[in-house]
């Protein structure tokens, strides 16, 4: 379905929300493997966040029940995806899918944070 407000609509920021089961945790995990520091928090004891590196963002909410699913929750574009994977892979993160290049042009692997929650790597390849 198309109409006049979807061609002409202009978006910002899309972020995805990971439900983690400890918000100190996980931001010390995205911060150590992704570089992403702290942008925002809320709540006393803390059960929101947003972290940031350049255009990418993603926020974490509070869930103590929280499990990971079967499926990827987010997409990270990166420029050497082969560095990241071997020092998360060195680290001991989950791995669900190794290093691989796909025949779409992207060279990426699928990890699991803390959580559990997938989050799929990919770098764009010539």
């Amino acid at each position: 379905m198309t109409n006049s407000t979807t061609r002409t609509l202009q978006l910002g920021r899309f972020a995805p929300t990971l439900a983690v089961t400890d918000i100190d945790r996980s931001i010390s995990f995205f911060r150590e493997f992704l570089a992403l520091e702290v942008n925002f928090t809320n709540g006393q004891p803390v059960g929101f966040a947003i972290v940031r590196n350049g255009a990418a963002e993603l926020h974490l909410t509070l869930v103590k029940n929280h499990h990971g699913g079967s499926h990827n929750v987010a997409h990270l574009l990166v420029d050497d995806a082969a560095a990241l994977y071997s020092t998360m892979d060195a680290a001991g993160v989950r791995m669900i899918k190794g290093l691989r290049d796909a025949d779409y042009g992207l060279r990426g692997f699928v990890f699991c944070d803390p959580d559990g929650n997938r989050i799929d790597v990919g770098q764009s390849m010539p």
